[in-house]
């Protein structure tokens, strides 16, 4: 049945989910329609550029949420430390545990990655600058940091890939375990509790 939805920003966690399972090309706009529940009309209302404008929104939205959450937070902090291990616990939640594959790494793995280079280059660069940044405020040296920020990205990114393949959500939460292992010692507690995901 067709539901009425009165916001676009609505319709984009349902999209993600939509692109997630069934990937850019295979999210026919009958399967969208499906995972929606809007119709073919309701769809190029929201979205006239049809599934490439789709797509487009779902990548922004996840982007502005690791800006808020991850990347301002690493940029900004007081006490990088307790930033690192607070935004690893959003990583964290936000994947749901290695439940959740990352969209945009799915579609940076895919023939889709060229029509949304900038997009995904954009994410990965501002997450592995972020962690550098927040890692030479701990006392790490620039080359130390750089290296240890691309360990993160690549364990998490790979943690995902290895969960997934293999049905094992266990892997990622493993994973992030030794992420936090190997970050400076916290001198703050960490703060719970992950905003509404995209």
């Amino acid at each position: 049945m067709a539901r009425t939805v009165s916001e676009r920003s609505d319709v984009l966690p349902l999209l993600a989910e939509a692109f997630r399972e069934h990937g850019y090309e295979g999210a026919s706009l009958a399967l969208i329609g499906e995972a929606t529940g809007l119709g073919r009309g309701s769809l190029y209302h929201f979205f006239p550029g049809g599934k490439e404008e789709m797509a487009s929104a779902v990548l922004g939205e996840i982007e502005a949420w690791f800006e808020t959450n991850i990347f301002k937070v690493l940029r900004t902090a007081e006490h990088p430390e307790s930033a690192l291990l607070q935004t690893l616990d959003a990583t964290e939640e936000y994947f749901r545990s290695g439940r959740r594959i990352c969209l945009v790494g799915a579609f940076a793995l895919s023939d889709t990655r060229d029509r949304f280079s900038l997009s995904l280059r954009r994410y990965f660069s501002e997450w592995r600058a972020a962690l550098e940044f927040a890692l030479s405020k701990t006392g790490e040296t620039p080359a130390e940091a750089a290296a240890h920020a691309e360990e993160i990205v690549l364990s998490i990114q790979g943690a995902l890939v290895l969960a997934r393949a293999l049905d094992d959500p266990g892997i990622f939460s493993r994973a992030i375990g030794r992420v936090r292992s190997h970050l400076p010692k916290a001198r703050t507690k960490r703060r719970g509790g992950a905003p509404r995901l995209p």
